[in-house]
């Protein structure tokens, strides 16, 4: 990670180097549809969590290439489904993710989008339900169990709009297994836990030169 880190940005400075360089802060915000990517044998009863994400982004610009670092604020985790019941838990995950995004912009400012990010975990909840309840029956902290960094790789589509909007399809691809320590409520270990979220969001430039 470290390596692909320093690679983009030796490439992305070299070519900003060769065109006028253009520069944004803005901020953006949009839904999330995160789910774990596991090796556990029940993998096909994990179903999405919707949640949202919402921060800030630094953009730089050349004719063709761009470089934009974001800090944003994500809901992610899973719910699961018990297949000999209509219970269900939910496993409620919120990272401080960092993207470090290089951008390639093609015709009417439509770009495709590959980075890295480094996610620092925030908190991690687990809610249990039963069949037929809406509300939780119980409620874990379980921050312990995760480990505290996680590392993804972003891909993605972008439109730069004009007036200063911008739109972003992005899935962020887990490459590390989170788990330290979790376990069933049986007291079984749980299996990877990997990361997996589709983010949607709409940007606008609050500055730009």
């Amino acid at each position: 990670m470290k390596q692909i880190i320093i690679t983009l940005f030796f490439v992305t400075t070299t070519l900003l180097s060769f065109s006028q360089t253009q520069f944004a802060i803005g901020i953006k915000a949009g839904p999330n549809f995160a789910t774990i990517d596991s090796d556990a044998s029940a993998v096909q009863n994990y179903e999405n969590r919707t949640g949202w994400h919402a921060g800030a982004f630094l953009q730089i610009r050349g004719e063709k290439i761009g470089f934009q670092p974001e800090v944003i604020f994500s809901q992610q985790g899973s719910e699961f489904k018990y297949s000999t019941s209509n219970a269900s838990l939910e496993q409620n995950f919120s990272y401080v993710n960092i993207p470090l995004i290089v951008k390639l912009y093609t015709v009417a400012g439509l770009n495709l989008q590959v980075g890295p990010q480094i996610g620092f975990l925030t908190s991690a909840e687990r809610e249990d339900y039963a069949s037929g309840q809406s509300g939780p029956i119980t409620e874990q902290d379980i921050k312990d169990d995760l480990k505290k960094v996680d590392f993804s790789l972003g891909l993605g589509v972008g439109w730069d709009l004009p007036f200063g909007l911008t739109l972003d399809g992005r899935y962020n691809w887990g490459l590390t297994d989170n788990d330290d320590g979790a376990t069933t409520n049986s007291g079984a270990p749980i299996g990877e836990i990997k990361n997996q979220v589709w983010q949607i969001s709409v940007g606008y430039k609050l500055f730009k030169n």
